[in-house]
C-alpha cells in the first residue's frame, strides 16, 4: 500500500516535471531545449595591453568547452541561438602587500602581487531577448614575488582567473542566477 502511494508520487512528479518548458539539469541551467539549441563564440581578443600572447585564444576556447560540457547546446561557427562576443579588456599585475627591507639601504619589496583580469561580455539570447546583456567580468589571484617569479606563475594564474570569470558567465548567462 505504502509502495503504490511513493510510486504514485513519484509518477505524478515526474509527470509535472516533463511537463515544465524548461529544462533543468544538474549543471543547473535553465534553458528551453526546443527552442535553444545553439551557442556561439566569437573571438575574444586581448584589448588589455598585457599577459600572454595567446591570452585571448585561451579564453575563447575555455568558454566554448565549458558550455559544451556543461549544457546540451551544440557549437556552432556563427549565429548561434545564443552568443558570446568581447574581448580581455584588463590584465594588470600590482603590488599587494610589502616587505620591509632588513637592509636600510634596500628599498621596500612586494610581498605579494595580484594579477587582475577582467572581460567585457555581451550575451545574446535570441529567443529571449529580454536576457540579452553587457557585462564586465572580472577575478584575480594573488602570488608571492619572493617565491616564484611571474614567468612560472602566469600561465597557471591566468587559468585560474578564467575557470572563474567563465563559471560567473555561466551562472549569469544561461543559469539565471
Amino acid at each position: 500500500m505504502i509502495f503504490n502511494r511513493i510510486l504514485l508520487l513519484l509518477l505524478g512528479i515526474t509527470c509535472l516535471v516533463s511537463a515544465c518548458k524548461i529544462e533543468y539539469s544538474f549543471t543547473g541551467t535553465t534553458l528551453d531545449y526546443n527552442v535553444t539549441n545553439t551557442f556561439s563564440v566569437d573571438n575574444f581578443f586581448n584589448d588589455s595591453g598585457g599577459g600572454p600572447a595567446n591570452m585571448g585564444q585561451v579564453f575563447t576556447e575555455d568558454l566554448k568547452d565549458y558550455f559544451q560540457r556543461n549544457t546540451q547546446l551544440e557549437l556552432v561557427q556563427n549565429n548561434g541561438d545564443i552568443q558570446f562576443l568581447g574581448a580581455i579588456t584588463k590584465y594588470t599585475i600590482s603590488p599587494q602587500a610589502t616587505v620591509s627591507s632588513t637592509n636600510s639601504n634596500e628599498p621596500d619589496r612586494a610581498g605579494q602581487m595580484r594579477i587582475t583580469i577582467s572581460v567585457e561580455l555581451e550575451f545574446i539570447n535570441l529567443s529571449n531577448e529580454e536576457e540579452n546583456a553587457k557585462k564586465t567580468f572580472s577575478f584575480f589571484q594573488d602570488y608571492d614575488p619572493r617565491s616564484k617569479t611571474l614567468l612560472q606563475v602566469e600561465t597557471e594564474l591566468v587559468e585560474v582567473i578564467f575557470e572563474s570569470i567563465i563559471q560567473d558567465i555561466f551562472t549569469s548567462t544561461v543559469a539565471n542566477w
